[in-house]
């Protein structure tokens, strides 16, 4: 019974590396391609939770799914577009620090729409309960999220792996002054990744707001977390933070089962220890900032 019990905390620490991973994906594309380090991908993720609040009264959870993230992504644009464009060539301090101010700003703002309580959200009726498999008792819910995460994965690896637009990505980050020379502009490119970015921070926001507290804060809370996830798994490696936010998930699950108190200083843990054996992450590729 104990070692079914353990089994379930990692099936646990998958979804919840999965929830990591929505957020960590788009903040490494970001800083990859943009060199821009942006604390203010967290506020994308609670603008996400607090949309689908709205969202969910005219078209339902599953129409929130779709929707919220377009909309956010149609922030991400002007967020682009006005903002972190300026600093893509600049001293990447100030980016941090503007960055760090729109999300102290965007945290406010959450408070002064939807006030300061925490504000509930519903899950849907049909994803209610467990579902047994054998000696195994698994969320349906938890279930059904970590197949949207896969599919998610697999379609922003087909998108970057298998398109033209992901090669041309994919050299922007390798060698950019080479994809300049082409002729080929990356700021079209680079907007479409910011796009992309936050649009999965607020699908993560839309997915876990049923399972968490969906409260201003949030944002700001997640942004350690994934920070620790880009980290262990090396900038500009796909797979490194697919394994990365998968490790760290299933460090912390099976934490919470042998040490609960020691769930989160798991993670930092494990950041030490990879970056003591591999300082550029566990699949972290050399990259030049773009310009």
């Amino acid at each position: 019974m104990e070692i079914v019990y353990l089994l379930e905390q990692v099936v646990n620490g998958l979804v919840l590396g999965g929830y990591y991973l929505l957020l960590a994906l788009g903040l490494s594309l970001i800083f990859s391609v943009g060199g821009i380090v942006n604390l203010a991908h967290g506020a994308f993720y609670a603008l996400g939770a607090y949309l689908s609040l709205e969202v969910i009264r005219f078209v339902g959870f599953g129409g929130s799914i779709l929707i919220t993230p377009l909309l956010v992504g149609l922030v991400g644009i002007v967020f682009e577009r006005f903002l972190l464009r300026r600093f893509y060539a600049a001293d990447p301090i100030l980016s941090l620090l503007v960055t760090f101010g729109l999300a102290m700003v965007a945290e406010q703002a959450l408070r002064m729409i939807w006030g300061s309580a925490p504000l509930p959200s519903g899950m849907p009726a049909e994803f209610k309960g467990n579902v047994m498999l054998g000696e195994f008792m698994l969320s349906r819910y938890r279930l059904f999220i970590l197949g949207v995460v896969i599919v998610v994965m697999s379609g922003i690896w087909l998108l970057l792996h298998k398109t033209s637009f992901g090669r041309v990505v994919r050299a922007g980050v390798q060698k950019p002054d080479m994809v300049a020379v082409l002729g080929i502009r990356l700021q079209p490119y680079m907007t479409s990744i910011v796009v992309l970015g936050v649009a999965t921070a607020a699908l993560g926001g839309v997915l876990f707001g049923p399972i968490a507290i969906v409260h201003p804060a949030m944002g700001t809370e997640i942004m350690t977390v994934a920070f620790v996830v880009v980290v262990i798994g090396g900038l500009g490696s796909f797979w490194g933070v697919v394994a990365a936010a998968v490790l760290v998930g299933v460090v912390r699950g099976v934490t919470t089962h042998f040490l609960p108190a020691a769930s989160e200083a798991s993670m930092y843990i494990l950041m030490v220890l990879v970056l003591m054996l591999r300082p550029r992450g566990l699949l972290g590729e050399r990259i030049e900032r773009f310009e």
